[in-house]
């Protein structure tokens, strides 16, 4: 079994981190948590159980390509690539939810992205 270079290990631990944020994120759009308030008109405004519901699937499958990225798996670089990408949008879709937060994940997944483009192995 091969083993992960160091900036491999950064990568699976960030997207690790994202998918648990994420997934905590889902979890309290779910339970209706009070915590997330918009006002005025959104162009992206989903109900807060739907935008739960996005946030907790991501979460899910960002923190299984981090174990992957852990475990050397090839295909662990494209998958955490591209999901960091979607998280990234779908967080910013979410700042007038929850800026600080979103803000935070956004600038983690950045970071994701910018050490897996630049990993070779």
């Amino acid at each position: 079994m091969a083993h992960p270079s160091k900036p491999a290990v950064f990568a699976g631990v960030a997207l690790f981190i994202s998918g648990v944020l994420s997934f905590l994120l889902g979890v309290a759009g779910i339970a209706q948590d009070r915590l997330f308030v918009v006002s005025g008109d959104y162009a992206y405004r989903f109900d807060i159980t739907a935008w739960g519901w996005i946030h907790l699937v991501i979460g899910v499958v960002l923190m299984v390509v981090g174990v992957g990225a852990l475990a050397a798996k090839g295909w662990a670089r494209g998958a955490g690539i591209g999901l960091a990408a979607i998280s990234l949008v779908t967080q910013f879709m979410f700042i007038p939810y929850y800026p600080a937060w979103a803000i935070s994940v956004m600038v983690l997944d950045l970071v994701i992205i910018w050490s897996l483009a630049r990993l070779v192995e």
